[in-house]
């Protein structure tokens, strides 16, 4: 028989008394001296670390990627060296704008974030199961994200703070076509698609690059909800698609998802009809193909959803070599803010905790901050160039220089065909939907601008119609008709 293992406080020493307090007799005052209670309440009372402010609500599971196919003529990453090359990898899926307590089923995007755990340190790939987005500039994150959290009077969810402020940003319109479209209720996690959604680029062994979106294609194949069901599920089950991953993958019903290339050259960028950075738009399917890269598959549940889904934390700026980033507007912007949010939730020293930790030894001279754990460079130097250790920056990893499009900052708003919000959305809605689908989308319009008050009401509804009508004029009708409004457009 084993011998079982004393109960200790946190600095080791064994103990008994952790259920009663120590008293001053047995109906007398707890007595200050009692420490075990002191650090039993201190620790409770600091269990809890700052939410994240976006993708509060997740779930997160291991794997692994398998490179099937060539794209060595694109990149010269190592993991991709190689048909057959394979690396473990983190993945953590979320809804948005919910707090942690929200529902699985609203109709919300869903973060699709994974992390590859290659042999060059980690790779991030932070996206959501739409190929777009709701801005294009993330100035204007902030404000976007504050219409879909509370109203500050109220603290309740607002329609009208968020049909006022897509009223006035047209360049929401094509990621709003989606959210109200079936695809706004995934039905759980595994039957989703999930999409880089910028626009990186690759760096071949010439250093030559070309533009790239990445796409994971579930082979489960998609699966949605209706409306009726994601409300059903908010009050039956609000932890549906976290439930849906975990039994799955404890039962062995491993899902999988082919990662998927598109690939544009610099000459097709500057030709494009569109800004090929703008993340407000897609790449058309039948002008850049998507090719074929490999398979990731998720088969193993963390044991601890603490240390590993809480405290995973992903970047966009974390990319490998022969993987780099473009200027796209809102790209940019998450390079600053994604590290910037995770060392203030978790610390300056989040890549130590294992989940984030990559796979070979970190060389550097950062030292000291809160939660140092892995011996804070012991007698090493802490400057670089020294005498003194054997630490070389290695030329090999030089970055492949970008060039501009122009040496003249200025606080541009728009490049040329920019003010298009409507072709793609049109598009989505005449040419990808079927009559169903179609059906579907209106009649989830109608039922979240019927929920549209005040004195502001007409307005906002009537600029939210006109953007409809430019995007297509029967969609614009029907929803009018759906809400029993008044619209005339100008012609």
């Amino acid at each position: 028989m084993s011998k079982k293992k004393k109960l200790t406080t946190a600095s080791g020493r064994p103990y008994f008394e952790n259920e009663d307090s120590m008293t001053a007799g047995p109906r007398g005052p707890v007595l200050l001296q009692d420490y075990y209670l002191h650090e039993k309440l201190a620790h409770f009372n600091r269990e809890r670390i700052p939410e994240r402010i976006v993708h509060a609500k997740g779930t997160g599971a291991f794997g692994t990627f398998r490179v099937t196919n060539d794209i060595t003529d694109y990149t010269k990453a190592k993991l991709f060296g190689k048909v057959g090359n394979s690396c473990r990898v983190f993945v953590r899926f979320s809804t948005v704008g919910g707090e942690k307590g929200s529902a699985d089923t609203e109709r919300d995007p869903r973060g699709f974030a994974v992390k590859f755990y290659t042999e060059d340190g980690n790779w991030d790939l932070v996206g959501n199961n739409t190929p777009v987005f709701f801005i294009k500039d993330a100035k204007k994150f902030p404000d976007f994200i504050h219409t879909q959290k509370r109203d500050p009077k109220t603290n309740l969810k607002s329609p009208n703070m968020l049909w006022d402020y897509w009223s006035l940003n047209p360049e929401s319109l094509h990621q709003v076509m989606i959210l109200f479209s079936d695809r706004g209720t995934p039905d759980g996690y595994r039957f989703m698609n999930g999409y880089g959604s910028h626009t990186f680029s690759m760096y071949n062994s010439n250093n030559e690059r070309v533009w790239v979106k990445f796409h994971f294609k579930t082979m489960q194949g998609n699966r949605t909800l209706t409306a009726a069901r994601a409300e059903e599920l908010k009050g039956k089950d609000p932890d549906y698609a976290q439930r849906d991953l975990v039994t799955a993958i404890e039962k062995g019903d491993f899902p999988r998802w082919a990662l998927k290339i598109q690939v544009m050259t610099d000459e097709q960028a500057k030709a494009f009809r569109w800004n090929p950075f703008d993340i407000t738009k897609v790449w058309p399917h039948g002008e850049y193909p998507l090719n074929d890269v490999g398979i990731m598959e998720l088969n193993e549940i963390p044991s601890n959803y603490h240390a590993d889904v809480e405290q995973s934390a992903f970047a966009p700026a974390h990319v490998v070599d022969g993987i780099g980033l473009s200027p796209d507007k809102m790209l940019q912007g998450r390079i600053l803010s994604y590290p910037d949010a995770h060392r203030y939730r978790l610390g300056a020293n989040y890549e130590q905790i294992p989940v984030n930790r990559p796979i070979h030894p970190v060389n550097n001279y950062q030292r000291d901050g809160m939660m140092r754990i892995d011996g804070n460079g012991g007698d090493k130097s802490n400057y670089f160039p020294n005498s003194f250790d054997d630490i070389e920056a290695d030329k090999n990893y030089r970055e492949h220089p970008m060039k501009l499009d122009s040496d003249v900052a200025d606080f541009y708003d728009r490049n040329e065909n920019d003010d298009d919000h409507y072709t793609q959305p049109g598009d989505l809605f005449r040419k990808v939907m079927n009559d169903t689908e179609k059906e579907h989308t209106i009649s989830n319009f109608v039922a979240s601008m019927s929920e549209i008050s005040g004195p502001e009401r007409d307005n906002i509804i009537r600029r939210q119609l006109s953007h409809f009508h430019k995007a297509d004029e029967e969609l614009a009708i029907l929803i009018a008709k759906g809400l029993n409004f008044d619209f005339r457009p100008d012609k």
